[in-house]
């Protein structure tokens, strides 16, 4: 072989080498990149689940964050409405025990502001009417609707309450508890008993008027008869007698004339009425007298204006203080009296009080005293607080009595303009 030859070989060998190593390179690179390549999608596959479950979970937290702003919105808002609620609310569970009892509800039972808990029992102990009224509904499992309920007050007197009480089930049917709303009807029974009484006096007054009429022309007759004769002509023996009939016809005359004022049908003027003056007006007219007793008559308070007839409501105010006067001199006494105003614009009632320092008005006689011709005077008539409450009922009002600390209590309540 030549030299040439053998140069020629030894550059193929060389060139075949040199493609190996390339070809292994290739080969080598291919490799890695298709073991990259085949690595890429896990990798890809496993950021994209991590990224999702990330989503997830936060939507999750800003769901939960959702859920419980809208369950503290709904339970404030429950809260807001049973304290906001007028009538009284009540809930107890299937042994008894309370679990809710709203403001409106401890204010009409007179219960101190306490978070709810206990036996109805024994948190009702001045109430047992109306925890009976619900203990009854958790016997028999019924609801009792509109039932009305008495109950006395602390500071005396009665209040009605009108209760509905409903049992509360699940969705099996099971009774576990009850709900009780109940609403203060003391101002309606009032407005009633009102209304019978001024058509109690209605009938009264024409039933009575045309005989009181007649009793008045024989009393007069007789008493004409007696003022004719000359007690100077008659024997001295018998001068008592024609004096005594003089007095006697007199007195029962002045008794039969208050009556007939009491029963004839009363017709208002009506006109914006000062109460302020009214009171100050009947507190000058006995004011004499009190101090002339070593007393006082005092007016205290706020008043208003209401629509009424001048006239009658100054007569009515000026029995109660004469008729307050009168129950000191009884209780030989100095006079301590008082009229107090007591303004409510939010039921838009004006409250006048007369107080006096007297013996008081004994239990059991707060409504009798206002019947005609009822007295717990020696020389009373029994007219002066009867014509009282007709005047004040007529202007739709009510008068009340009671006995304050010391001596008598009489309540006027009347509508402010």
């Amino acid at each position: 072989m030549t030299s040439t030859g053998a140069l020629f070989l030894g550059l193929t060998a060389v060139v075949a080498a040199l493609c190996g190593v390339l070809a292994f390179a290739i080969v080598k690179i291919m490799s890695a990149a298709r073991a990259a390549k085949n690595a890429n999608p896990l990798g890809a596959e496993t950021a994209f689940m991590a990224s999702a479950m990330e989503d997830a979970l936060q939507r999750l937290r800003e769901q939960e964050r959702a859920m419980k702003a809208r369950a503290e919105a709904s339970e404030r808002l429950s809260s807001e409405i049973v304290a906001s609620m007028t009538s009284g609310l009540l809930v107890v569970n299937e042994e008894g025990g309370l679990r809710t009892l709203n403001p409106a509800a401890r204010r009409m039972l007179g219960l101190p502001d306490e978070e709810a808990g206990g036996r109805l029992t024994d948190v009702l102990r001045r109430a047992a009417p109306l925890s009976t009224v619900v203990e009854e509904c958790l016997a028999n499992g019924k609801p009792i609707v509109r039932r009305s309920v008495q109950l006395e007050r602390i500071g005396g007197g009665i209040s009605h309450l009108g209760v509905t009480v409903s049992p509360i089930r699940d969705e099996g049917g099971l009774l576990h508890g009850a709900i009780c709303l109940f609403t203060d009807l003391s101002d309606v029974v009032e407005l009633e008993e009102q209304l019978r009484l001024k058509d109690t006096l209605a009938r009264l007054g024409e039933l009575t008027a045309g005989i009181a009429h007649e009793f008045r022309n024989g009393l007069a007759t007789i008493h004409g008869y007696s003022r004719l004769l000359d007690l100077e002509r008659l024997p001295t023996d018998f001068q008592p007698y024609v004096q005594g009939i003089r007095q006697e016809t007199e007195a029962l005359g002045q008794v039969v004339t208050n009556f007939l004022n009491f029963a004839k049908p009363t017709e208002l003027t009506l006109s914006p009425v000062d109460m302020s003056g009214i009171a100050e007006r009947a507190a000058d007219e006995i004011r004499g007298d009190v101090r002339a007793r070593g007393g006082d008559v005092r007016v205290t308070g706020g008043f208003g204006a209401v629509e009424g007839d001048e006239i009658l409501l100054r007569q009515a105010f000026s029995n109660l203080c004469r008729n307050a006067l009168e129950a000191c001199t009884d209780a030989a006494v100095p006079p301590s009296i008082a009229i107090d105003g007591s303004p409510d614009r939010e039921q838009n009632l004006l409250r006048i009080t007369v107080t006096d320092n007297g013996r008081g008005i004994e239990p059991g006689l707060e409504q009798r005293i206002f019947q005609p011709f009822f007295t717990t005077k020696a020389q009373g008539t029994g007219l002066g607080l009867a014509l009282v409450q007709k005047i004040i009922v007529t202007h739709n009002g009510r008068v009340t009595a009671g006995s304050g600390p010391v001596g008598g209590r009489i309540t006027v309540t009347l509508p402010l303009i």
